[in-house]
Order: C-alpha cells, then structure tokens, then sequence
C-alpha cells in the first residue's frame, strides 16, 4: 500500500469520523454539548491518555508474544517490534481493525517474512480482543438484558470458529474442499500457511494466556471511560464503573461486528444510547461522554501510529542507505 493511498485513508475516515460527531452533536443539540465539554475536568485527560497508554502496551507485548511463538522474530528486536505494532494502529479505522494485517507489511521489509505466514497474528489478535471484551461485557449483562442475545450469539460463534480451527481433519477438508472451487487452487496454498499459523497461536495454552492480558489491557480503556464519566460530574461509585466496563465493552463490539471503518457510527451510537439508557445522562451528556472517549482511544491510536509509521520509514530508509553504502565500500575496485 502506497503512502499516498494510505493518507487517502485516513483522511476519508477522519472525515467520516467527523461527520459522525457533528450528527450525533445536532441530535443531542450542539450547544448543550459545547457546555458539556466546557465544564468537562481537563485535568483528567493525562490519566485518562495513561490508561490507554497501558492497554497499547499490553497489547503490544501480546502482539510480540506471538510473534515469537510463531518464531518470526529474527532480526527484530523489541523496539522494531513495538515500532511496527504501534504503527499498525494507523490502521484502526479500517473494517473490523483488519488492515492492521499492515504490520505483516512491515514486518517484510525488516526480515522478509511472507504476509501470509505473518497475517494470522492480526486474525488472534482481533479473536482474543473479541472474547476479552465478551467476557468484560458479560460483567454487566445484568445492567441490560437486551444484550444477552448478542452476547450469546457472538460467544457461540467465537468457540464454534476456535474449534473448527482446532479440529485438524474438519479444518484441512474444508480447505480441500475450496481448493476444488474455481480459482481455489490458486489461493489454496496460502490459505493452508495461513491456517498453520493460525492453528498455533490458538493452542488452547496459549489462547488463555493471550484472552488474559487482552482483558487486563481493555480493562484499562474501560477505566479510562469511567473517569471520562466521572469528569463530566457523574459520582464515582463501584457501579458506575461497572456501568462504563459494560458500555465501553458493548459498544466496542458493536463497532466490531458492525465492519464500518473503526466501527464509526456503530461504536458512537450504541455508546450515547447505552449511557442514556443506563446512566441515566443526558443526550449531551453521553454525546460529550463518547466524543471524548473516541478521541482519547481511537483517534489517539491513530495519531500514534502515524508517528510510529514515520519514524519506522526513516529508520529503514537509513537502515537501506547503511547497507548500499557497505556495499559500495566493499565492492572490488575494477
């Protein structure tokens, strides 16, 4: 992917984030929101950033951890792999967080391993992010019982696709089976590197030891929106923060499911309802909730790895001319 491309990107979907945000604002009615943000506790920001500082780190070592179970990581040492996981987040606002499958891009260029090898740790990721944020949903199920459906519904098919997965035989018939298709064969043999990639990373062993810090990682996000609602002058209590770990969860995942780019609109929506319905806050109120929650995760996400993507070009840019230059120096004089 072209950087050009890549800005084209971003640009639509700040644009689409930004539409967003203006029509859930005249819904909610945008002065009332102007006041709400006015009287908003800035000073809660550096926490609130922190918190999500926290989840990126424990997301980044999960993201490094299987890197090396897949034993991927030569010639990448720790600060590459933290550069190229942080840039990934570039790719946030695309459908369902796949294009973050861009670090296996990356991860090319520093040692050459194929995407395809590589991609699978994007698809554990997005899994086990999934079930960590079930299972931190599942917290406050009592608080809405509508949602046990979609709980019910998504669970059942995360372990129905986990032990497909796992079932070698029914895995390795169903893509023998596609390979019969026309043009299947073509996509076949990626497809077979692609599922013993996947099939490792979700050994059961591992499976748990990743679910377990991806729910300690957004545990710190859902702490991050709970002080977003006590800045707003919300009391906090035991169960507001129950109350923002439900409502941060659920409308993660219907952002999720949902497949629009970052879950925009999906994600917005189903949090301002959530808060009024729950909370009990007002339009404005959950309006300026979700605005400022979306701006300290999402789009600060984003912002940091646009950094990280820049600082990663040049480093390799330099790391490229280094190498020419050896070359050169090394190369016999006719």
């Amino acid at each position: 992917m072209s950087l050009k491309t890549l800005q084209g990107k971003i640009l639509a979907s700040l644009l689409l984030g930004l539409a967003v945000i203006i029509v859930i604002g005249l819904v909610s009615d945008l002065r009332e929101v102007g006041q709400d943000l006015g009287a908003f506790h800035w000073a809660l920001i550096p926490p609130i950033l922190g918190f999500t500082i926290l989840n990126y780190v424990l997301r980044g070592m999960k993201w490094d951890y299987y890197l090396r179970r897949l034993g991927l990581g030569e010639g990448v040492s720790y600060f590459d792999s933290g550069l190229i996981f942080t840039a990934g987040m570039v790719m946030a606002v695309t459908p369902g967080k796949l294009g973050e499958v861009f670090k296996s891009y990356l991860l090319r260029r520093v040692n050459r391993t194929a995407v395809s090898v590589s991609a699978p740790i994007v698809l554990a990721e997005r899994l086990t992010d999934g079930l960590a944020m079930l299972l931190l949903m599942a917290l406050g199920l009592t608080l809405y019982p509508p949602a046990r459906i979609l709980f019910i519904g998504l669970l059942l098919a995360t372990f129905v696709g986990i032990l497909i997965i796992q079932n070698q035989r029914l895995a390795l018939f169903i893509l023998d089976f596609i390979a019969q298709l026309p043009l299947g064969a073509r996509i076949a043999p990626k497809l077979h590197q692609i599922y013993t990639s996947t099939a490792q990373l979700l050994d059961w062993r591992i499976l748990i030891v990743s679910t377990l810090i991806s729910i300690v990682s957004w545990g710190f996000e859902c702490i991050a929106f709970y002080y977003v609602l006590v800045g707003l002058g919300i009391e906090g209590t035991p169960l507001l923060l129950l109350q923002a770990t439900f409502i941060f969860a659920a409308s993660t995942l219907f952002g999720l499911v949902s497949f629009l780019p970052g879950g925009l609109g999906a994600s917005e929506v189903s949090s301002v309802g959530l808060l009024v319905g729950i909370v009990g806050q007002s339009a404005s109120g959950a309006t300026s909730a979700t605005i400022i929650i979306r701006f300290c995760t999402l789009w600060f996400g984003v912002l940091l790895g646009v950094i990280a993507l820049t600082w990663f070009g040049r480093r390799y840019t330099e790391r490229s001319d280094e190498n020419e230059q050896r070359s050169v120096e090394g190369s016999p004089i006719l």
